[in-house]
């Protein structure tokens, strides 16, 4: 057996194959009838499953040959995407912190772009007779990039066998601001003092194409959102300037065309951080308020590559952990749950 990525050891779900809808087999209170449903982007198991996987997330269009090896090159790297991993813990936890509130609902997952895939789950939710689902995309700053598509996928042809409730957005949810301050709060800290000075803070998130903004997608200004809240909650503005906290965007799109062409929102980290250089700082702390786990736009793009830009530069990087299996994070969770069977006529 392989050895576990989370810890987990004979209770892990990659290395033992667990499926995600044996997690969800635990007596349901079939008076509520209803699910609930985590939705999330996905990620391959190994490299050598990088071609097959991409062609998920871009609908079947090819890329060039480039841009493959490539993304697979990165998952080569880091070794593992530990993204279902976290997912399926969160379920876990999610369903321990609901039957604690008498809510004896199972928690299923669904992943977009891989296994389990979304419309695997669902079928799985529709052949046990779930009459409602309370559907949570675990990107919680809404975008038709991310929140729509996922809607798409477990909308299907439209002839769902049950009520869906979606949770559209949740970006401001004082749990969630709660559990990226404590990552924040408890990282910076320890960065600064091996930095020996107090750290400029950089928030992420991805970016999407700038038409997806002009035309109307509210994900720039809720990821901004986020991050103000975050450093609000941190109490970063007792501690930094005004201009030591900012906010970038990362993990622009590998299409193959130019950027110039198809161009994504920015700034980038990587000017992000030249620009702090030039105001004389030697460090940064990068806090990444739109992920909510470990996986390849984090142990690769911030770990890997803008930890060797920073130092190109003379600069050292830290970043904050990811929440992954974040009890405050699934207390979050937990509430929207609970908030959505106390609403009126539920």
């Amino acid at each position: 057996m392989t050895a576990c990525p989370l810890a987990l050891a004979g209770r892990c779900y990659c290395a033992n194959h667990v499926s995600s809808f044996a997690a969800s087999e635990q007596s349901s209170d079939l008076s509520t009838k209803t699910a609930v449903l985590l939705l999330a982007h996905g990620s391959p198991e190994n490299p050598g499953q990088v071609p097959e996987f991409l062609g998920y997330v871009t609908g079947g269009r090819p890329l060039p040959p480039a841009v493959v090896e490539e993304i697979r090159h990165r998952y080569s790297v880091i070794g593992f995407s530990p993204l279902a991993c976290w997912t399926l813990l969160q379920a876990d936890q999610l369903s321990q912190s609901l039957l604690l509130q008498s809510l004896k609902m199972p928690v299923f997952v669904g992943m977009r772009n891989w296994r389990p895939f979304i419309g695997d789950t669902v079928k799985a939710i529709a052949s046990r007779g779930f009459e409602r689902v309370i559907a949570i995309c675990l990107a919680p700053q809404n975008s038709r990039t991310s929140v729509g598509l996922y809607r798409r996928a477990v909308i299907g042809d439209g002839n769902l066998p049950f009520e869906m409730d979606f949770v559209e957005q949740w970006h401001d949810h004082p749990l969630l601001i709660k559990a990226f301050a404590e990552k924040l709060r408890s990282g910076w800290q320890r960065a600064s003092a091996e930095n020996g000075a107090k750290l400029p803070v950089i928030f992420t998130a991805h970016s999407v194409p700038e038409r997806t903004i002009t035309e109307g997608d509210p994900y720039e200004k809720q990821s901004k959102e986020t991050a103000r809240l975050v450093a609000q909650e941190a109490r970063l503005e007792a501690d930094l300037d005004a201009d030591d906290w900012t906010f970038a965007f990362q993990s622009q799109g590998m299409s193959g065309g130019p950027m110039s062409v198809n161009p994504w929102i920015g700034p980038t980290v990587e000017e992000t951080i030249r620009n702090l250089k030039a105001k004389g700082h030697r460090g940064v702390f990068v806090h990444p308020i739109g992920f909510l786990c470990d996986h390849v736009e984090v142990l690769y793009d911030i770990d890997i590559a803008f930890k060797q830009f920073a130092e190109k530069g003379s600069m050292r990087l830290w970043r904050a952990e990811s929440l992954n299996g974040s009890k405050t994070l699934t207390a979050a969770l937990a509430e929207i749950v609970s908030s959505r069977m106390k609403a009126p006529g539920i």
